[in-house]
């Protein structure tokens, strides 16, 4: 996703996921601080290349120098509206309109930041609803074969108690199809080992229960029982619903930077060469349910889609499915 139209202001810089700061040193402002953290997001937990957040960088800063951003973007949505509707029109900042395929892509950097906005508590009020602006078309996630799951969950063999834990994890994640911030902000008592459940709550707030098969089951009791007892005694936060159940080796809650690294890692050790991130399991688990002939309407559940729109992305990448159900129902196949 290429950046055209617009550049970073002088003197600022925002890292491609890290933090806002200065070449000068002032403090960045607080727009420019939340840019900083959905960047951050975007790397961590989406798994975007250094290409795409450097576009996503350029439109945001170019939106954070515009006519009364920084006072008043997270007051309501007359400011990005307003930005948007400058860039559709000829002249002003530039001598003409950007393309329209431009435009879309620059109300989807604002729509995806006003939504991180919303859901970290940085706005109080949905703004991006407000954006009327078409959106780009959706592109389809990449999903692993089984073949290649089996190969990613493997690599990692649990011979040290960080291993045990990574990979009581990476089986998670494929077991339940949990997002990364999901699976990270799980409590102990969230986690029913007997039952094979776990109950999640997942964006706005919306809580659901999810079944985890046996394997996961098994190495996430062993993570539990051999290895969290010991970095639990270093926890000092909270102690409500038994504590974090994922830490860290210094007792801190598992933060998302870290996942997505041992996530790069057990790929490359796997010999699996297209860029992952946490986001492929939960694409991957969607995806092997449809095929294996799950029904729409529970694989949302599962994902905890509010929209059964949302959840049709995966009927694309089911073919193999169509066809195999084809050759057994059809008479004449």
């Amino acid at each position: 996703m290429p950046a055209d139209g617009g550049s970073a202001p002088a003197g600022r810089t925002i890292p491609a996921g890290g933090r806002t700061g200065s070449a000068a040193g002032p403090d960045p402002s607080p727009l420019e601080t939340a840019i900083g953290e959905y960047l951050t997001y975007l790397r961590v937990e989406r798994g975007l290349s250094e290409a795409t957040l450097r576009a996503y960088r350029t439109d945001l800063l170019d939106f954070a120098v515009s006519k009364d951003a920084a006072k008043t973007w997270a007051a309501s949505a007359e400011v990005p509206v307003r930005y948007l509707s400058m860039l559709a029109a000829p002249g002003g900042r530039r001598r003409a309109s950007l393309r329209p395929t431009t435009l879309r892509r620059r109300a989807a950097s604002l729509r995806g930041f006003y939504r991180f906005c919303f859901a970290e508590g940085l706005v109080e009020t949905d703004l991006a609803s407000r954006f009327d602006l078409p959106r780009q078309s959706r592109l389809l996630p990449h999903v692993l074969t089984v073949e290649e799951v089996e190969r990613l969950l493997e690599s990692e063999t649990g011979a040290t108690p960080a291993g045990v834990r990574d990979r009581a994890l990476l089986e998670l994640l494929y077991a339940a199809g949990l997002r990364i911030s999901e699976a990270l902000g799980l409590d102990r008592d969230f986690v029913d080992l007997d039952g094979g459940l776990v109950r999640v709550v997942g964006k706005g707030d919306r809580e659901r229960q999810v079944p985890v098969g046996d394997i996961a089951v098994d190495w996430l009791r062993q993570y539990i029982d051999e290895v969290r007892p010991a970095w639990l005694a270093g926890w000092h936060g909270e102690s409500r619903h038994g504590g974090p159940l994922f830490l860290s080796i210094r007792g801190e809650r598992l933060d998302r930077r870290r996942a997505w690294e041992m996530i790069t890692s057990a790929a490359r050790a796997a010999g699996i060469e297209q860029g992952i991130s946490p986001h492929t399991l939960r694409h991957s688990f969607a995806t092997h349910l449809l095929e294996g002939g799950a029904d729409l309407r529970v694989v949302q559940e599962l994902l905890g889609h509010a929209s059964i729109n949302t959840t049709q992305l995966y009927t694309h990448l089911t073919g193999e499915r169509i066809k195999d159900v084809y050759a057994r129902a059809h008479p004449r196949a």
